[in-house]
């Protein structure tokens, strides 16, 4: 089932006398479940579709449905709704509140949900050992390695059990192991069913996912799902 579906997405940016087009013409689906890698040089359309998947954004034209519900047409408000309970957000900078503990920053998404007290600790103890930060939990985010402020924004990106997951170079600011690590992190949450999409520059990583996507210039270059799909039309003699 698509939990994902662009139709005719277009985003365009005004700089100065120039009309610059982050998006053109982009249509794409995903299916729940999936691990897909997003990828492309500096300026390809990436952090903006990125952006727009995560209702962080809104294009100038096209739709964007999202679990079948067309995102595009909701309020601010209702975006945000969504944006709070289906969606949980990943980034190279971790993007932790720095006077929050690490139980804090884990929890935010629920207090901002209006979750009970007595709910949110019960699921903050549990994300804590999930990710083994149980010594960790009273730790402000300047007293935590690089793994471990990923491994908080993890487990708060999760917090609220969403269905899609966006990863914007998620071990970009981390050591190869502690890379490693979180991104173990991530693919076991897509093993367990969360739908995973990451951008990244770095090859390894994109060669990890199993569906890469290569955007240059607003389009898709290229979609390895797609030629997929078009390879088994051939074996089996349907278009």
């Amino acid at each position: 089932m698509a939990l994902i579906e662009l139709s005719g997405i277009e985003r365009r940016f005004q700089l100065g006398d120039t009309t610059v087009n982050a998006l053109a013409g982009l249509n794409l689906q995903i299916d729940g479940g999936e691990y897909v890698a997003v990828m492309g040089p500096s300026g390809s359309g990436k952090s903006t579709l990125l952006n727009l998947l995560g209702l962080l954004d809104r294009p100038n034209a096209g739709t964007y449905k999202l679990e079948g519900r067309d995102v595009t047409t909701l309020s601010p408000d209702e975006q945000a709704t969504v944006r709070s309970t289906r969606i949980g957000f990943v980034f190279q900078s971790f993007h932790l509140v720095p006077r929050l503990s690490a139980a804090e920053n884990i929890a935010l998404p629920m207090t901002l949900a209006g979750i009970a007290p007595a709910a949110r600790k019960e699921r903050v103890a549990q994300a804590l050992k999930d990710f083994g930060l149980d010594n960790r939990a009273e730790h402000k985010p300047d007293e935590l390695s690089g793994g471990q402020r990923q491994r908080v924004a993890i487990a708060r990106a999760t917090i609220m059990q969403p269905a899609l997951i966006l990863a914007d170079e998620p071990t970009g600011n981390l050591d190869r192991h502690t890379g490693e690590e979180v991104v173990n992190l991530l693919e076991a949450l897509n093993a367990r069913g969360v739908t995973l999409i990451v951008v990244t520059h770095d090859p390894g990583m994109g060669a990890r996912a199993r569906r890469q996507l290569v955007m240059e210039d607003g389009r898709l270059q290229s979609d390895s799902g797609a030629a997929d799909i078009s390879i088994l039309g051939k074996i089996s003699g349907r278009p």
